[in-house]
């Protein structure tokens, strides 16, 4: 688990900060974890921060192209 602002969900992508300074565009979140936090309309998780978890998963065609899926967020 690592530790990760959420900043944005537009245009079906989630916005995370993470305290390297390093930005992740998360195209997938576990439809768990969107019924726990509803991440796409509830403005209140913005600047908010988490522990998240998460994989990355590459396309069998294209190793070069990576679908990042957040699996789990727990609130700081």
């Amino acid at each position: 688990m690592r530790t990760a602002i959420f900043k944005s969900y537009e245009n079906g992508y989630f916005t995370f900060w993470f305290e390297n300074g390093e930005e992740l565009v998360f195209e997938e979140v576990h439809p768990r974890v969107l019924k726990q936090y509803d991440l796409k309309n509830d403005e209140s998780y913005i600047d908010k921060s988490f522990r998240i978890t998460f994989v990355e998963d590459f396309d069998g065609d294209d190793e070069d192209y990576a679908i990042y899926r957040v699996e789990s967020l727990k609130p700081l």
